[in-house]
């Protein structure tokens, strides 16, 4: 696929492919139907690139920056290009609309991929017709420096569209994961969701604090988790290996699953106890600039297992 990418969508992760294509020496035509969204664009692409830039993990940013074109007309954002990444709102209806405009604009073998975070593709391209060429390719916020991307094709997606989106992803510096079949909220969302929702049982029960939760995570699984997978950990962590992990561990995994309650951690009694202690810890106004922090801190991990590579 060596034909222009087009980028549907200029808000912080339409930004953020534009600089993983752009940076693969992709050309890219970046899209939105909101002028202001875009007249930001090439400057907040600009600095992005300028932090990597000091991270040592691009070396041109200028360069990167020319092969990205701002485009506010969809027509000319999509001409001959052989794949388009949509980066709109997480709606359905809005979806449908966009998937509409965008049939309508493109050949009929162009890839269209939504980064989605939870949407099956088949909810918002089963009215076109050429639903086979639409899937998913959902990355992590920020995809230019957490690679992963899922994607997940719809029942009716063509084999083709599917192996070239892989191969497009791994060319690009991505890492692909192929989700077999369609599922809410994909694998990603749905394992953090997993962990997310016992965190706040424990933390809604008074077993720990809101600081020792995070401090169990980034300084216990994250270390392990952020070089190996959760299969992996298990299989390395017994003698004999993940059955003999599970004959050892595994009555006292199910035994804690069993003790779970069947009610909604997400309550408002909750999230204002938890909102109470990060406000605590890290005051509002001091958001941005924490992000800021974790963005840095991202880069330098990068930069260290770019080393190791």
């Amino acid at each position: 696929m060596s034909e222009p990418i087009a980028v549907v969508g200029a808000g912080l992760i339409g930004r953020a492919w534009s600089m993983v294509f752009a940076r693969a020496g992709r050309s890219v035509r970046l899209h939105d139907v909101q002028p202001e969204a875009l007249a930001g664009a090439k400057q907040a692409i600009r600095q992005s690139l300028h932090d990597l830039q000091r991270a040592g993990l691009v070396e041109e940013p200028a360069a990167i920056l020319a092969r990205i074109e701002i485009e506010p007309d969809l027509a000319l954002a999509v001409a001959g290009a052989g794949y388009v990444q949509e980066c709109g709102p997480e709606n359905l209806e809005v979806k449908q609309e966009i998937y509409s405009r965008l049939e309508a604009a493109t050949a009929p073998d162009t890839i269209l991929a939504s980064s989605t975070s939870g949407i099956a593709a088949s909810r918002f391209t089963g009215h076109l017709a050429h639903p086979q060429r639409c899937l998913v390719a959902h990355p992590v916020n920020p995809p230019y420096l957490v690679p992963v991307v899922e994607v997940v094709p719809a029942p009716n997606t063509a084999q083709d569209a599917v192996d070239r989106t892989l191969a497009l992803m791994s060319e690009v510096g991505q890492v692909p994961v192929l989700v077999r079949r369609e599922l809410p909220g994909f694998v990603l969302n749905r394992l953090q969701g997993a962990l997310l929702n016992e965190a706040l049982r424990l933390f809604r029960d008074g077993y720990v604090s809101a600081e020792d939760l995070d401090k169990t995570v980034k300084h216990g699984l994250g270390l392990r988790w952020s070089f190996m997978g959760p299969f992996e950990t298990i299989d390395l962590n017994a003698p004999a290996g993940v059955t003999d992990y599970a004959r050892r561990y595994g009555p006292l995994y199910a035994d804690v699953d069993a003790q779970r309650d069947g009610a909604s951690p997400w309550q408002e009694e909750t999230l204002a106890a938890l909102e109470a202690e990060r406000r605590s810890a890290l005051p509002l106004e001091g958001l941005a600039e924490r992000q800021a922090w974790r963005d840095r801190q991202l880069m330098a991990l990068g930069a260290y297992r770019k080393l190791l590579s």
